[in-house]
């Protein structure tokens, strides 16, 4: 039986083009929402799930955070994507003759420099891909779509211009989801822990519960808070960690976390992507 990765999106997608560098072995799935590509995993349907939870320009993909943690599915990778965006038409076609550019609203607007300086109208697709393919089909040669090159190569578009994104720091941090809980082990390289907590109803619990990671020498990469249940207090907080659970540091640290809150679950504990070292 063929194993497959679900994707949101179209083919041709960022999610889609990750997918293929990382996993060519696996058939990719493309899902129209997070909630579909969570299911596909939950169901059976799909293996892995291929998900993008940060951007450096956008910051965090929000939907993620409120399906991650009730999902029972686990992170065992992450891969970064430089976001590379072409203008793209039918054969044939030219800067000169496109009029309007189609892309979804993220990717027009971070690509207003080419916008401006050619004076095209915008036009908001629900996705990247997607608007490659509409353009496609309407066979109109003033239409141009602002997308992946992957997407001009499924699509039998031409790729009139190439890297038209405004800022060339534009990177996307993918994780890799799976109903199996997969750890990296200790002692083989940097790793990652990512975990949600609850502090309890007490004076400076956040800040008690952090201490521990300060004190025993744990870098602690990220920390987003929460509403949960409709209240407006900030009561979860997902939390990212350099190490593995069994380092002596983190250990620690994670056990005093534990007399400051209600919950601690981990989410994943996986090798760190060579990215991360690069950018540090």
């Amino acid at each position: 039986m063929t194993r497959r990765i679900a994707y949101q999106g179209e083919p041709g997608a960022n999610s889609h083009q990750v997918c293929m560098e990382h996993y060519p072995e696996l058939e990719s799935l493309p899902c129209a929402s997070f909630e579909d590509v969570f299911a596909a995993v939950e169901s059976g349907d799909a293996d892995l799930a291929m998900i993008p939870i940060d951007n450096s320009i956008a910051g965090r993909v929000a939907d993620i955070h409120h399906f991650l943690p009730g999902s029972g599915l686990h992170i065992i990778a992450e891969h970064f994507l430089r976001i590379r965006f072409c203008l793209m038409g039918l054969p044939g076609s030219s800067l000169d003759t496109i009029t309007t550019v189609h892309s979804h609203v993220h990717a027009l607007g971070q690509c207003r420099k080419l916008i401006r300086e050619h004076g095209f109208k915008p036009v908001i697709s629900g996705d990247t891909a997607g608007a490659a393919r509409e353009v496609a089909e309407f066979a109109d040669p003033t239409q141009g779509a602002i997308s992946p090159p992957l997407a001009a190569e499924i699509y039998g578009l031409e790729i009139l211009a190439s890297d038209v994104e405004d800022e060339d720091h534009n990177t996307t941090r993918f994780v890799v989801l799976s109903r199996d809980l997969i750890e990296a082990p200790a002692g083989q390289g940097p790793v990652v822990t990512s975990f949600i907590f609850n502090v309890r109803n007490l004076p400076a619990a956040l800040y008690k519960a952090l201490g521990g990671f300060a004190t025993n020498g744990v870098n602690m990469t990220k920390l987003e808070s929460y509403m949960v249940g409709g209240e407006f207090t900030a009561t979860q907080f997902l939390a990212e960690v350099d190490g593995h659970p069994d380092d002596a540091g983190l250990k620690n640290a994670l056990e005093e976390l534990s007399f400051f809150t209600t919950e601690v679950k981990i989410l994943g504990v996986y090798p760190a992507d060579p990215f991360r070292a690069e950018v540090s």
